[in-house]
């Protein structure tokens, strides 16, 4: 799998480095163009392809970084520096989307009338050609190498089309209409820009913040729990993502208390080793017996559910015991969903008078958002 890693992140670097070039001439092809022709608003998609030559070169140096393997620092290894990576792109994206916005209104304030010529439309449907060439290219790659920075650079490339065009046709309406569209349509791509900028900075903070799992690996690693031997349900299932290839998770897994240790501690071995071949999970698993011949046991958890699974929406009960001692203790756990609107306080305080209901009872009751 580290093998895979190396050649899929020398390949990153191999497309990201065809980026950097394609960007570098489209940027100063148009920055050149809309300086000569005095038209912001192709000197704003130019300086929008120069910002995507930085993206391309921090994807470059975030795949290289991203293979070290892991150190004493980060024992986790690197991966995680794309996050970093695409934030800083984010960042500089702004930066230069508030700079053109500032340009395109001075443009509009000072009522400057720039006229097009030929072969500015030459250069803008060159790059258009160009833009798509890479969307394709970048959309390879991503399903090649099942990069999510490689997607992203597709999108942004179809959107570059969309921006180019735009230029275009504020071009065409400055020539042909009375309407000086140049400083409006430099407005508009500036504000494009703005949103592709904080739309990669939202999903990149989500990430380095701890974004959810994706819900098919969630039902994927659920299912081959669930179908292992001896195995009687599954809870506590949280999986940690620690960039592309790198992830973890813990899993509390119900079983037969009357097996020997050693055939319960060989399971739950085999599952852990399944998931990590099936799903590139490193998985870490714990056992939690249940007293299957304790009738009396068995009789109250079915009645303490009923009475606390109804209490909101989404409510479960897991890891119920029942303590016998000099005054019986019931532990159990309520897992609730995250937008549950309940307080963890008010749910627990529920739980813990509908256990006394049932008898002289201690309660001890757990409340976990999950």
């Amino acid at each position: 799998m580290e093998k895979n890693h190396r050649k899929n992140g020398a390949a990153g670097q191999r497309v990201s480095a065809v980026g950097i070039v394609c960007n570098l001439i489209l940027a100063a092809a148009k920055i050149a163009a809309g300086a000569i022709a005095g038209l912001v608003s192709v000197v704003a998609d130019g300086i929008n392809n120069l910002s995507d030559c930085g993206s391309s070169a921090v994807s470059l140096v975030s795949f290289r970084v991203a293979e070290k393997p892991a150190d004493r620092e980060h024992p986790y290894g690197h991966r995680r520096i794309e996050y970093v990576a695409s934030m800083i792109i984010a960042f500089l994206v702004l930066a230069l989307a508030v700079e053109l916005l500032r340009e395109s209104v001075e443009t509009i304030a000072s009522g400057a009338v720039s006229e097009s010529v030929w072969w500015l439309y030459v250069v803008l449907g060159g790059s258009v050609l160009v833009k798509a060439g890479m969307f394709l290219f970048y959309r390879v790659g991503a399903r090649r190498l099942d990069s999510d920075t490689l997607r992203a650079a597709a999108t942004d490339s179809a959107c570059d089309c969309v921006a180019s065009l735009a230029v275009v046709l504020g071009m065409v309406l400055s020539t042909y209409t009375p309407w000086k569209a140049d400083g409006y349509v430099g407005i508009a791509v500036a504000l494009f820009i703005l949103w592709q900028g904080a739309c990669v900075l939202k999903e990149a903070g989500s990430k380095l913040l701890g974004q959810a799992p994706d819900e098919t690996l969630v039902r994927r690693v659920r299912e081959i729990l669930l179908a292992g031997d001896g195995i009687l349900g599954v809870h506590d299932l949280k999986i940690y993502g620690y960039g592309k290839g790198v992830t973890f998770a813990t899993a509390h897994a119900e079983m037969d208390a009357r097996l020997p240790a050693l055939a319960s501690h060989e399971t739950l071995d085999g599952l852990e080793r399944k998931v990590l071949a099936e799903t590139g999970v490193s998985l870490t698993l714990h056992l939690d017996p249940v007293m299957l011949d304790d009738e009396e046991a068995k009789e109250l958890e079915s009645r303490v559910r009923a009475a606390v699974e109804g209490l909101a929406e989404g409510v479960n009960l897991h890891d119920f015991r029942l303590v016998r001692g000099a005054k019986n203790k019931v532990v159990f756990e309520l897992g609730i969903p995250f937008d549950c609107p309940v307080k963890d306080s008010e749910l627990k305080n529920d739980a813990e008078r509908a256990v006394r209901i049932f008898g002289d009872y201690e309660p001890s009751v757990t409340v976990e958002r999950e």
